[in-house]
C-alpha cells in the first residue's frame, strides 16, 4: 500500500475513535449514581405518547371528580337554601297571622283546636278544670322552663337578693355551646341574676345562682327535686338549673303545677312579664328583652311566662294568663317551628273566646 493511502486510513481511524469516546464514556459517567435528567436517554416517540396519555387521563379524572364535588356541593347548598326559605316563609306566615290577620282555628274530630305542639295542657287554675289536653303525662325534656323551678329554689332559700354574684368560667355552657352577654367577671346582684334568668333566659345567670347556693350546685339540684316532690310533680326530674341538659324532664301536667306554684311569688310574676331591661355591665349599658313577645301584646293579660328551647325539647312555652276573668295555665311543648308556640297560644285563646261557656261554667259561684 502506498504511504499516502496508508496515512489517510490511519487518520480516519483516529478521528472515528476520538469522535465516539464521549458516547462510550456516558454510561460510565452515570453508572452508580441516581439517574438525573441529564443521564436519562431521550424518550422515544412511543414513550412520549404514553406519558401524554397518562397526563390526559389524570386531568380527565380530576375534572370528573371536581364536577362531582361541585354538583354535590350545589345540591347541599340548594337544600340548605330551600330549608332556610321554608323556615323564613313559616316565620312570615306566623307574623302575618299574629299581627295582621285573624287566625283561623281548625278543629280535630273531638272539637279541639289543631296545634303544632306535640303535647299541651290547659287548665283553669281556679277550679282545676282541664279545658284542653294532649299527652298530658308524656315525659319529655323541658329546656329553660327549668328556670321557673330555679327561681322558686332561690327565693325559698331566703338568700340576700342584694348580694353580689360574679360570672366565672364555671358558668360557661360547654354542653350546648350557647353564648351569653354576661362575660366572665360580670358582677350583678342575686336579684339581677334572677331577673335575667327569667326574663331573657340567661343561662350563665341561672348557673351562677345555683353555684352560689348554700352547698353549691349539688345541694341546689337536690332542692329543685325536693320542691318537685312537694308539688306532686311525679313525672319530673332535674339535673341542672339552666335546662341545657335534656335530662331535665317533666310532663305538661306537672309543668302546670310548677306554673301555679311560681305564680305565688311576686318577683317571679314581675320578672317573667317584664318586657325589657337595660343593665350596666362593666360600664356598658346592654338591653335585655323578654323571650316571650306575648307579654307586650295588649290582647293578653299574662301573670307568669317562660319559654324554652333545646333541640331535644323543641319550642316550649308555659304561661299563666287571665281569660274571661279566670286564671288559666297554658303549657305548650315541642312546637314545630320557631314561632309556632306563640301561634298555638293564640289559637288556644281564640278557641276559648269562641266558647265563653267553657269559662263561664267553671267560674266559682259566690257562697251564701
Amino acid at each position: 500500500m502506498k504511504p499516502r493511502i496508508l496515512f489517510a486510513a490511519l487518520l480516519a481511524l483516529v478521528v472515528s475513535v476520538v469522535g465516539s469516546a464521549p458516547a462510550m464514556a456516558a454510561p460510565a459517567k452515570c453508572a452508580g449514581v441516581a439517574k438525573t435528567k441529564a443521564c436519562k436517554p431521550a424518550p422515544t416517540e412511543l414513550a412520549r405518547k404514553k406519558a401524554l396519555g397518562k397526563k390526559a387521563g389524570k386531568v380527565a379524572r380530576a375534572g370528573r371528580n371536581a364536577a362531582r364535588l361541585t354538583a354535590r356541593g350545589k345540591r347541599v347548598l340548594t337544600g340548605k337554601l330551600a330549608a332556610a326559605r321554608r323556615q323564613a316563609a313559616r316565620a312570615r306566615i306566623a307574623r302575618i297571622q299574629i299581627e295582621d290577620e285573624p287566625l283561623t282555628v281548625r278543629l280535630d274530630a273531638f272539637g279541639q283546636p289543631r296545634l303544632s305542639s306535640s303535647a299541651f295542657y290547659v287548665v283553669n287554675q281556679g277550679t282545676g278544670e282541664v279545658l284542653l289536653q294532649q299527652g298530658a303525662r308524656h315525659v319529655m325534656p323541658i329546656a329553660s322552663i327549668t328556670k321557673l323551678m330555679t327561681a322558686i329554689v332561690v327565693l325559698e332559700s331566703h338568700s340576700s337578693l342584694n348580694e353580689s354574684l360574679t360570672i366565672t368560667e364555671d358558668d360557661i355552657d360547654y354542653l350546648k355551646g350557647t353564648g351569653s352577654r354576661l362575660g366572665v367577671g360580670t358582677r350583678l346582684t342575686r336579684e339581677e341574676m334572677l331577673q335575667l334568668a327569667l326574663m331573657s333566659s340567661e343561662n350563665r345567670a341561672a348557673s351562677a345562682l345555683a353555684r352560689n347556693y348554700p352547698g353549691g350546685r349539688t345541694a341546689f339540684v337536690e332542692a329543685m327535686n325536693a320542691q318537685a316532690r312537694l308539688l306532686g310533680m311525679n313525672d319530673t326530674h332535674f339535673y341542672d338549673s339552666t335546662g341545657l341538659t335534656p335530662r331535665n324532664v317533666s310532663s305538661p301536667r306537672d309543668l302546670s303545677q310548677m306554673v301555679m306554684a311560681a305564680a305565688r311569688y311576686p318577683l317571679i310574676r314581675e320578672f317573667t312579664t317584664t318586657t325589657e331591661r337595660y343593665v350596666d355591665i362593666e360600664g356598658q349599658v346592654k338591653r335585655f328583652r323578654n323571650t316571650n313577645g306575648l307579654v307586650k301584646n295588649p290582647d293578653w293579660n299574662i301573670g307568669v311566662s317562660k319559654t324554652g328551647y333545646i333541640s331535644e325539647a323543641g319550642r316550649c312555652l308555659v304561661m299563666q294568663a287571665w281569660m274571661g276573668g279566670q286564671p288559666l295555665v297554658i303549657v305548650l311543648m315541642d312546637a314545630n317551628g320557631r314561632n309556632m308556640r306563640v301561634v298555638d297560644a293564640q289559637r288556644v285563646r281564640l278557641w276559648l273566646e269562641e266558647r265563653p261557656e267553657l269559662l263561664a261554667a267553671n267560674r266559682k259561684q259566690p257562697q251564701g
